[in-house]
């Protein structure tokens, strides 16, 4: 019987900390240094998902918008639920972004940077920030696609994939059917090279917990359990306080925790499975069976809601980044965080519906905005855990933007009553 991928993840990361301590910086076998090891397994992971990130943006937002075109999705019904989308992932990045300076959980109590900082990452830090908010805009029209995919620079292929998908609906005839099924093509082709990819991640997660424990010990652990804290804490805010009062400003729901209850069988299947993808028949069901929305918005919103809206992952890799840069000591200045916000909000909806899409993403924006890739690493000790967390937020997301988009089409038995 096979272990699944995040029981394998688990032991990989015990083995690694037992190895990262056991070894240190200077252990050496055959003459070659555990630490080198360690760093080559890292780095050959890493390399894999910077591999894959350009081809399977692209292609999953120029799919993803094109799919919706070709439903009607930019009519009345469309142009609310993608409003909605945009909304409540935007507020729940100014939440995480919100506590995550509040709380600074990666800055040490002597101000010290934790990891290692470089001139490398400072140079490349002041060099993404320096200057206002304009330069953020001016990055997203590149002026040359193609070198834009070869240096990384995100933003503007998030534009351009964006108008691509916007204006392939738009054609006629063969060309349409041609350029539609060469992107989805695409697309599956990078699903599958991303689920092979992450079947090594086992092995990259050794050798960069490894790694990172050999050269810091257990310093950073503090770190990561004020990082856990933060994103919970930010989680419950948005799945607490911001739905509720989404329902009842937008939705007119006089009662939103008959939602929560209404909603059960769905937080329950999402928090085990940690795919919105995977929920999303529970999550129709008890949006149709039990709060009450048609079938008509329900089979629209949802479907869509599983692949673009992820509310709790555009959290998480915003308090991430941030989170990784205090660790570094490296300071962000306003513009660099609304760069960050940016991409957080378009990444997460382009490459929400793949799996371990956290790490994809948080590698875009740590590329970015000039931070190491390698420290993505540390993340993953207590990722799991805030996986099925953020999945929770992000299904109970879509699922009041069902209500939220039934009430607005006067479907008024919408959470009158228990339906269940």
């Amino acid at each position: 019987m096979r272990l699944a991928l995040h029981w394998q993840i688990l032991i990989a990361l015990a083995l690694a900390v037992v190895m990262g301590v056991w070894t240190g910086t200077e252990a050496q076998i055959f003459g070659v240094h555990w630490l080198a090891i360690y760093t080559f397994i890292g780095t050959l992971f890493l390399n894999a998902l910077k591999m894959i990130v350009v081809p399977l943006v692209v292609s999953a937002i120029i799919t993803g918008v094109a799919n919706v075109g070709q439903h009607g999705g930019f009519g009345r019904l469309g142009g609310k639920t993608l409003g909605y989308y945009v909304l409540t992932s935007f507020l729940a990045i100014l939440i995480g972004l919100a506590l995550v300076n509040l709380l600074q959980p990666g800055v040490s109590e002597n101000g010290v940077p934790v990891m290692e900082t470089n001139d490398q990452i400072m140079s490349a830090i002041s060099g993404k920030s320096a200057g206002d908010v304009v330069d953020v805009f001016l990055r997203m029209i590149p002026v040359n696609v193609v070198d834009a995919a070869a240096e990384g620079q995100m933003l503007g292929l998030i534009f351009f994939s964006l108008l691509f998908g916007y204006f392939m609906t738009k054609l006629k005839g063969a060309h349409k059917d041609t350029l539609t099924n060469f992107w989805q093509g695409i697309f599956e082709v990078m699903m599958m090279i991303t689920a092979w990819v992450m079947k090594f991640a086992p092995l990259g997660v050794f050798g960069l917990v490894a790694a990172s424990v050999a050269k810091t010990g257990f310093d950073q652990f503090g770190h990561l359990a004020l990082f856990f804290l933060t994103v919970s804490l930010a989680l419950g805010v948005h799945f607490l306080v911001v739905m509720p009062i989404l329902l009842r400003v937008l939705g007119g729901v006089k009662n939103p925790w008959l939602h929560y209850q209404a909603m059960a069988p769905a937080i329950l299947t999402a928090f085990s499975t940690s795919s919105s993808s995977s929920t999303l028949p529970i999550t129709m069901n008890a949006v149709e069976t039990r709060a009450g929305v048609s079938n008509r918005v329900s089979s629209f919103v949802l479907p869509l809601g599983a692949t673009v809206n992820m509310d709790g992952t555009a959290l998480y890799e915003c308090v991430a980044a941030v989170f990784i840069a205090q660790l570094f000591g490296v300071p962000l200045d306003w513009s660099t965080q609304l760069l960050i916000v940016v991409i957080a909000l378009t990444t997460s909806i382009g490459v929400a519906g793949i799996p371990s899409a956290s790490l994809v993403a948080i590698s875009i924006i740590l590329v970015a905005v000039g931070l190491p890739a390698e420290a993505i690493g540390l993340l993953l000790v207590v990722d799991r855990l805030l996986d099925m967390m953020r999945t929770v937020v992000n299904v109970f997301s879509d699922s009041v933007g069902a209500v939220v988009i039934a009430r607005s089409e006067g479907e008024d038995q919408v959470l009158v009553s228990k339906h269940f």
